[in-house]
């Protein structure tokens, strides 16, 4: 990966650039922000760079050995640690490098996409504590080939407490000569010592002219920044209308209070899986506060596809400064409740219940 292949980010690039070029390497960093803005290809791209034995002023070389190994992510001293799930003969990060070297060529990619391709997309992605085994192995060997060992945790929120303590402990005295690469969407959840430990590197989202080029107007303005989002309206990825049409099938039955269907939709919501149900409640959230803002009525605040803006101008009137920050809570709640295997059936039929007060109220 080079830095010429990401979209936008030119601030973030220049400043990777300049702390290599000024020898001024962190040990730890994290780079963190939106989900589909391009944080683990800068991640990929400063390591090339890193380690490119003719690098020039803007990017790495991309024709020594060291860039032909890195941007086929096969480089000996370049290492991975990623949430997966466990099946029969695969119980380690390793084990999964041939799929995740061909999800590494998507550039954008994300959970659910990833646990996809793996055949775990209705299971929940975590970093397992025996994980950190490995770890320590890796990072005890001396450099192959580099002058930097160089490890990326993509989404280190999805560790387990364990491994997270181990990790504390080794960002606390590092190996020599080995860089950390963390990769978050959510660094709120990680332990606070985790992130005293590393550099935080805040990624924007990617600015509109970046993608002008790309995407169409509409495209652009309503992936909001994020690349992964334009690149998925682009191939007609529908897991945004479908999300519409289950928010659109609760709030029809939470508004006629109807509890014999909320309690068959927390059944059906409970079968789909813990990843997909926190891609809706995430959703949700979304159009929530598009409702609200809609009650402004100013179009250029609004990022919502057709089908979601004729619904929302219906459905403001019942999402206003009194009940807004209660249904985004609402939601934000059952998401963390999914996050931590609360049973979904619950989760759903409570939230059905909490959404009709708040509504009613309104």
């Amino acid at each position: 990966m080079q830095f010429k292949d990401i979209i936008g980010q030119n601030e973030i690039k220049a400043y990777l650039i300049k702390c290599v070029q000024n020898n001024r390497i962190p040990h730890a960093q994290m780079f963190w922000g939106a989900s589909g803005i391009g944080k683990l290809s800068l991640a990929l791209a400063y390591a090339q760079y890193l380690n490119c034995t003719n690098r020039t002023a803007n990017d790495s070389c991309g024709k020594c050995p060291s860039c032909i190994q890195y941007q086929k992510a096969v480089h000996p001293d370049l290492h991975f640690v990623f949430p997966y799930t466990k099946i029969k003969g695969k119980e380690y990060c390793d084990d999964f490098l041939p799929e995740w070297r061909e999800m590494l060529k998507n550039h954008y990619f994300s959970l659910q996409q990833w646990l996809e391709s793996i055949g775990a997309d209705n299971k929940q992605g975590i970093i397992y504590s025996n994980e950190s085994e490995e770890i320590l192995r890796k990072l005890s060997l001396k450099s192959y080939e580099s002058d930097f060992k160089t490890m990326i945790i993509w989404l280190p929120e999805k560790m387990h407490e364990s491994c997270a303590n181990k990790l504390l402990k080794i960002l606390e005295e590092p190996p020599s000569n080995t860089v950390f690469l963390l990769v978050s969407e959510q660094p709120e959840l990680l332990l606070s010592t985790i992130i005293s430990r590393a550099q935080m590197i805040h990624i924007p989202n990617i600015q509109a002219d970046d993608m002008k080029n790309s995407f169409s107007p509409g495209i652009v303005h309503t992936a909001n920044g994020s690349y992964l989002q334009a690149k998925m309206l682009l191939d007609q990825k529908e897991e945004s209308q479908a999300n519409f049409i289950i928010y659109r099938t609760l709030m029809a039955y939470v508004f006629k209070q109807d509890l014999a269907n909320l309690k068959k939709f927390s059944e059906d919501m409970a079968g789909k899986g813990r990843e997909l149900a926190k891609s809706f409640l995430e959703y949700a959230q979304h159009v929530t506060r598009e409702c609200f803002i809609a009650n402004l009525q100013e179009n250029t605040l609004n990022y919502t596809y057709p089908y979601e803006a004729e619904f929302t101008s219906k459905f403001r009137r019942f999402v206003s400064i009194y009940n807004i920050d209660s249904l985004t809570e609402q939601f934000s709640r059952a998401a963390y409740d999914i996050e931590h295997n609360v049973n979904a059936r619950i989760v759903f039929f409570d939230l059905g219940l909490q959404l009709m007060t708040q509504i009613k109220s309104s």
